[in-house]
């Protein structure tokens, strides 16, 4: 049971990785791999500026506001300069490795004595105090961790939900659908590119910030893999929810998030060697990818003709 509640948690975490990568992936039709440095770059700015004295939530904003920067780079990189994205968030992503290990002084910063958003939920209570569902007892200082993880998600799910209503919201969503239809509109496409790139970041950001403060350290090679695991909790989110809407698509991510992550707990579980957790997270993507289609492809065939 606590390693479901510690993978459970680690799933919302990431689910804000998986929100960041929808607006870059499914909004903008943007493959942005600026992923892989940018988690880090939240992570790396947090521990610092924890390590720091800094008050934990302001620390965790500042990760957000590193993030969205390196968001704005790729962004300024791909549309003022004409550098094909794919390759402009490879470029950042590059540089971000140095960044981060400038901005750490080394490779691996722990944070096991700062006052982290983690502790400040763990200290509303008590250390010796469960709950008993069944047979099992969970400390309740991780409930607070969950719950408190629970909310920000919330905060920041429904705070997307509402923007992407707003004209600013529809006019980005409309950038990725048409382009040549939204800048026959007025609209400067370059501009909305790079601010839905910088919103991407930011979030992606503020999962190693948040991130980072509840495994209990900060490591320059924490972010090898992480846009897979965007990309996996999108498109497993859209098989869940089967619809384009954007409530169902923010929800979908933050499902296939928590989800994608069970699959990997259960996998360690029942004997995976860790060595071989990336070549697994491939295979998930790859069948997350693959078995929509065969299903759609198999219901075709059983389908009655009239």
């Amino acid at each position: 049971m606590m390693q479901l509640i510690g993978s459970f948690s680690m799933g919302l975490i990431l689910s804000l990785l998986a929100l960041g990568v929808l607006i870059s992936f499914r909004i903008l039709s943007f493959r942005d791999l600026t992923v892989d440095g940018s988690i880090t770059l939240g992570g790396t700015v947090a521990a610092t500026l924890l390590v720091a004295g800094w008050n934990p939530w302001l620390a965790t904003a500042a990760a957000f506001a590193a993030g969205a920067l390196a968001g704005t780079t790729t962004g300024v990189l791909a549309t003022k300069f004409q550098i094909n994205g794919l390759l402009a968030g490879i470029l950042v992503m590059t540089a971000l490795y140095s960044v981060n290990l400038r901005v750490m002084g080394k490779s691996n910063l722990p944070l096991m004595k700062e006052k982290t958003v983690v502790t400040l939920a763990q200290s509303l209570s008590s250390p010796d105090a469960k709950w008993s569902i069944g047979r099992w007892e969970i400390p309740l200082q991780d409930l607070c961790v969950v719950g408190m993880v629970s909310v920000v998600i919330a905060v920041v799910a429904s705070t997307m939900y509402a923007f992407f209503r707003t004209n600013l919201g529809l006019a980005m969503r409309a950038t990725g659908d048409n382009e040549q239809m939204i800048r026959a509109l007025g609209v400067e496409v370059g501009w909305m590119t790079t601010f839905g790139l910088a919103l991407s970041n930011g979030l992606v950001a503020l999962a190693g910030g948040l991130l980072v403060q509840y495994q209990g350290y900060a490591d320059v090679q924490m972010g090898i893999g992480m846009v897979v695991w965007g990309f996996a909790s999108v498109i497993i989110g859209e098989s869940l929810v089967g619809s384009r809407q954007i409530g169902l698509l923010l929800i979908g991510a933050v499902m296939g998030s928590v989800l994608f992550r069970l699959l990997v707990a259960i996998a360690l579980k029942w004997g995976l060697n860790p060595n071989d957790l990336k070549m697994v997270t491939a295979l998930f993507v790859f069948a997350a990818l693959v078995l929509p289609n065969v299903l759609e492809s198999f219901r075709r065939r059983i389908r009655p003709v009239h």
